[in-house]
């Protein structure tokens, strides 16, 4: 799955982890010391340029600069250690993806930015104390639509790239279990494995990577927000006054969503596993019998789909309740910033504009501790996806096989 891939997975992901730890760590303890060496000038007490500016700084020319350098310095090292096939898309196709993430939350804090200045103009304009000039709705209305078409430019050059980025992981994935068919071919759906798996693994995790990469980030730029932004509320219901009421409320709630859903969902994995078993079992007969006249007899089928039903119907009870806690956590969490807030707006301590950057910026917080809850379903889908393509690893390593692989309905150990 990976080692087609990326070179030596092993020491690969490890080593990146710890890089970008390490690259973090030193941007944020001394890049503002070396930017100044370099000759960039960034004040850390400056107020936020509303609109596009915001993104050409010197602070972001100098983290761009930043990460290329760290880009390069990381992919030179396994360029040299240890060349693979696909390096060029495995590494520094990851790291464009990476900057594109990035990006992406730092348009969030550049319209998080512009809400003050246009939700106080709106407030003021209802309330008829302050004058508010139409231009200066417009003005405001035209810099969200420069930062909302370049988003929108960066996320469709993005989903292109990733297109062809998550095909060729396919690709790899193909060429490498299919040059050691001989070995695979006995595999209950191996065919389909090959075929189908592949590509929804590779999607899968493109995709949950790039949300997790994207939850670190927002975290990152999102946390200095809330803190800044918690001066504004000192009092939260029930607990009164606590250190960081917006923050601790934010991490509480996410934990909660996190534990709560993980305990209700946890049989999930494993049935969504099986039902692509015996529904490999199935087709893999009906498949015989186009050739053989004692294959897919109907009592045969009969059986095989018996055990599809069974395995339907057990998916069906245990997705009942699990979409009704998960819904209803959901719901609830549509709430739960007006409710923590609600001693602050009757106390008149916020306007209309702070109000929308704390909401804004509680919910991109707790929307990134709420990681699991909200990719849930697809890390299910996953799992099932990694236990089919993990058989052809344990084949290709010598390792034996679970019993349902070997098992002529795929339904044994219920």
């Amino acid at each position: 799955m990976f080692r087609s891939f990326f070179p030596m997975p092993r020491i690969f992901f490890p080593s990146a982890i710890i890089w970008i730890i390490l690259s973090t760590i030193i941007w944020f303890w001394i890049g503002a010391d070396i930017a100044k060496i370099v000759g960039f000038n960034i004040d850390e007490d400056a107020e936020p340029i509303i609109g596009l500016g915001y993104f050409i700084t010197h602070k972001f020319i100098w983290f761009y600069l930043y990460y290329l350098i760290a880009t390069i310095i990381f992919a030179g090292f396994w360029f040299r250690y240890s060349p693979h096939k696909w390096q060029n898309w495995s590494i520094l196709g990851s790291s464009l993806i990476i900057f594109s993430t990035y990006f992406g939350v730092q348009v969030a804090v550049a319209i998080n930015n512009w809400r003050r200045p246009f939700f106080d103009a709106i407030q003021n304009a209802l309330g008829n104390e302050i004058t508010v000039y139409s231009e200066d709705l417009y003005i405001l209305l035209f810099i969200f639509a420069q930062i909302a078409f370049v988003s929108l430019a960066v996320f469709v050059l993005t989903r292109f790239f990733v297109s062809h980025y998550i095909f060729r992981w396919r690709t790899a994935m193909n060429f490498y279990y299919t040059d050691q068919w001989s070995k695979l071919r006995s595999i209950e759906g191996a065919a389909q494995r090959v075929q189908e798996d592949t590509m929804r693994f590779a999607a899968i995790m493109e995709g949950l990577g790039v949300s997790i990469i994207d939850a670190v980030m927002t975290l990152i730029a999102f946390l200095p927000v809330l803190l800044a932004l918690s001066e504004y509320v000192t009092v939260l219901p029930i607990l009164g006054e606590i250190p960081a009421p917006l923050l601790n409320a934010a991490i509480f709630w996410s934990l909660f969503g996190t534990i709560f859903l993980a305990i209700v969902g946890i049989k999930l994995p494993g049935l969504e596993f099986r039902n692509q078993r015996v529904e490999a079992s199935l087709r893999k007969e009906l498949v015989y019998g186009e050739d053989y006249e004692d294959r897919a007899t109907p009592q045969s089928i009969n059986e095989l789909f018996g055990n599809v039903r069974r395995n339907y119907f057990r998916l069906y009870f245990h997705y009942l309740y699990f979409n009704v806690a998960r819904s209803f956590y959901l719901q609830a969490d549509n709430i739960f910033a007006y409710l923590i807030l609600i001693p602050t707006i009757v106390a008149g301590k916020i306007t209309f504009g702070i109000l929308q950057q704390i909401l804004t910026a509680f919910g991109q917080v707790s929307n990134s501790f709420q990681y699991i809850v909200n990719a849930w379903p697809t890390i299910i889908e996953l799992i099932s996806i990694f236990k089919r393509l993990q058989t052809f690893e344990s084949t290709l390593s010598g390792k034996s096989l679970s019993k349902i692989e070997f098992s002529e309905d795929g339904y044994q150990n219920k």
